[in-house]
């Protein structure tokens, strides 16, 4: 069996709900060996976030299961002479410790950089927090919508009748993770060539306002001011959402070539010489007249025919889906992007977890999770050989 890059990391997960979880998934693909600590009958909180009460209850929720196949669960008070002694043996032979507390609650545990150094002089110990260790808001509660509020991430979202909107998935949470992910894969490689552990402080706040990108840097470099613009790409004209024969259907020909081949298809060739669309800034200054003119063209058509033509002439071009047309996508299934796993042991659950890859095929393979995931403290009884250093 071909080895992983991670494969031989062992990862202390002290995190919950979703951007520690996430990225230690992620880690997990990669082959590292996860070890989930969680609280004594009580566990993940995502244990029971998720649709289907009845796994709720069972304390294998949705949110849970999305995230957490591959990994073990050991279940430790840090707060009791037993816990923290298995702790602080799971310590010495982890090679990192991922933790989403808020900033100082480890250290306040016992367990600041200083201490973890002691124990264990090459770990790399990454901190997720919403703000991150230090600075006047290091305390502050975050959610994933606390910080999309914050980064202004809403305030560009929706239209300028609607915005502020909340994007409609938790993904600051999700850029958190990643980050996290990024910079502890960063620190292992930097540990192996020689710079030993390291401490990683993650702000969500600031992994979120850098993966905004233009929407930050053209007010930094520019002063200008990114507003609302609904379903529109402000950067170029025609670009954002239009309507066919059926629905709504994306364009993005942003470049000159493109809005050529566009205006050729759709049967409108002399909106290439009209005054109001000579120039991509013309364009973008007459958007609504522009829009208006292919609208008109599009509706002869259904958008799964306009998506076929359109793209095959290199024009970007495709349906906008709901979630589950989305997951069926043949692309996707080519591509194995989803994987079934079994329900955690000794559940009700009788049937499997579709669990998702993170879009990365290593030599020709997609990355898939190994096992179920876990029961609260399932892997409990085999504490004592994770304290000795043993693998599972």
């Amino acid at each position: 069996m071909e080895q992983l890059p991670l494969s031989g990391v062992r990862v202390l997960d002290l995190t919950n709900v979703l951007a520690g979880p996430y990225c230690s998934y992620q880690l997990g693909l990669m082959g590292a060996e996860v070890i989930k600590v969680e609280r004594p009958g009580e566990g993940d909180l995502a244990r029971h976030l998720g649709p289907d009460p009845a796994l709720n209850e069972q304390g294998i929720g949705t949110s849970f299961l999305a995230q957490n196949a591959g990994k073990k669960s050991v279940e430790l008070d840090l707060k009791t002479p037993a816990g923290r002694a298995a702790f602080e043996d799971l310590v010495r032979g982890a090679d990192v410790l991922l933790e989403n507390y808020r900033a100082g609650v480890l250290e306040r545990l016992g367990y600041g950089w200083d201490r973890l150094q002691e124990l264990n002089d090459q770990l790399v110990y990454c901190a997720i927090t919403g703000f991150g260790q230090d600075g006047p808001d290091r305390q502050a509660p975050a959610y994933d919508q606390v910080i999309q509020g914050l980064s202004g991430m809403m305030s560009i979202t929706g239209t300028a009748e609607t915005a502020p909107l909340r994007i409609g998935f938790p993904v600051c949470d999700s850029v958190g993770g990643l980050m996290a992910a990024f910079a502890i894969s960063s620190a292992l490689a930097g540990r192996a060539a020689g710079r030993g552990g390291a401490f990683l402080d993650v702000s969500m706040l600031e992994a979120s306002l850098s993966a905004m990108g233009w929407a930050v840097s053209n007010y930094l470099i520019s002063g200008v001011e990114t507003v609302p613009m609904g379903d529109q790409n402000a950067t170029a004209a025609p670009s954002g959402t239009f309507t066919a024969a059926d629905g709504p259907l994306n364009i993005a020909a942003n470049r000159q070539s493109q809005f050529e081949t566009l205006c050729r298809l759709i049967e409108r060739p002399e909106l290439v010489t009209h005054p109001l669309f000579l120039t991509r800034e013309l364009r973008k200054q007459h958007r609504a007249e522009l829009n208006a003119e292919i609208d008109r063209a599009l509706a002869r058509r259904d958008a799964g025919v306009w998506e076929k033509e359109l793209s095959a002439a290199g024009v970007p071009a495709a349906r906008i889906l709901t979630v589950a047309q989305a997951v069926e996508l043949e692309q996707l299934a080519h591509r194995e992007f989803f994987h079934d796993v079994p329900f955690p042991a000794g559940t009700s659950a009788e049937r499997s977890v579709r669990t998702s890859s993170n879009g990365v095929h290593l030599n020709g393979r997609p990355l898939h999770p190994g096992s179920a995931p876990p029961g609260l403290g399932e892997h409990n009884s085999e504490l004592d050989q994770l304290r000795a250093g043993g693998r599972l």
